[in-house]
């Protein structure tokens, strides 16, 4: 078998999350058929991330074992030829050594954020954004985060379905940033880890745009960081505002 690396994008509004699963499309699961069009006896395609229902990638990284030895090009132009009626696009394709593994390889994730301030509603950012009404407070919401950074037991942002082994996480960093676009404002936070809990970052943005409107005070993410408690946290933020936008080997 010849093991190859895809660096993958895709808009995950019409899929049920990265993961294979019976009877519903998934990011995966398209493009693994894609492949074995190409390569009937392809095996082992895993992805370094397992983003949700709706939440998109400009980044995801997967590795897959070809039977049959190409030129990457080769490869690419085929896989991106079967999935050309989906919002789904191979950007790189290289050759790796076998024991190459997109998921457990990996030394850092990075995911961004983007939320949508103004008073109308979205039409083109519609499932691209959190779409917001009112102004948030850049500040307050960077001196909340800062409360995030480092090792902490991180239970209370926390999926109760997360199969992590344990909830003790370190992020590296949480950058926010803001642009003028049109007749509102793109706010855009950037996690960076080693790797996170299910749900972690739709948790942690949901709690800081709760500082960010002033319904909290900064100093309230490190009461609910220290109570370990998933009930003291924030409504998720929903879906379709996250992006997986690099993997770091």
């Amino acid at each position: 078998m010849h093991r190859y690396a895809l660096t993958i994008e895709y808009d995950g509004s019409p899929f049920h999350g990265w993961q294979v699963q019976n009877n519903i499309t998934t990011v995966q699961g398209v493009i693994f058929e894609a492949i074995k069009k190409f390569d009937v006896n392809c095996k082992n395609f895993i992805g370094a991330g397992r983003t949700d229902a709706g939440v998109h990638a400009i980044g995801q990284v997967a590795h897959v074992d070809l039977a049959t030895k190409h030129d990457c090009e080769t490869v690419l132009r085929a896989i991106n030829y079967y999935l050309s009626k989906y919002p789904i696009s191979i950007l790189n394709v290289k050759t790796v050594d076998e024991d190459f593994h997109a998921r457990f390889s990996a030394k850092r994730r990075h995911y961004t954020y983007n939320i949508f301030s103004r008073k109308t509603d979205l039409t083109f950012e519609r499932n691209q954004y959190w779409h917001v009404r009112h102004i948030l407070n850049i500040s307050n919401m960077e001196l909340a985060a800062n409360y995030l950074i480092g090792k902490h037991d991180f239970s209370t942002f926390r999926s109760s379905i997360c199969q992590a082994s344990s909830a003790v996480k370190t992020i590296d960093a949480i950058d926010i940033q803001s642009e003028k676009i049109r007749d509102g404002i793109v706010y855009q936070l950037n996690f960076s880890a080693r790797s996170f809990l299910h749900h972690q970052v739709r948790s942690i943005v949901g709690c800081l745009e709760k500082v960010g409107s002033g319904k909290w005070k900064p100093k309230k993410i490190q009461e609910i960081l220290l109570s370990k408690e998933r009930s003291q946290c924030a409504a998720l933020a929903p879906s379709n505002g996250l992006y997986l936008t690099k993997i770091e080997y």
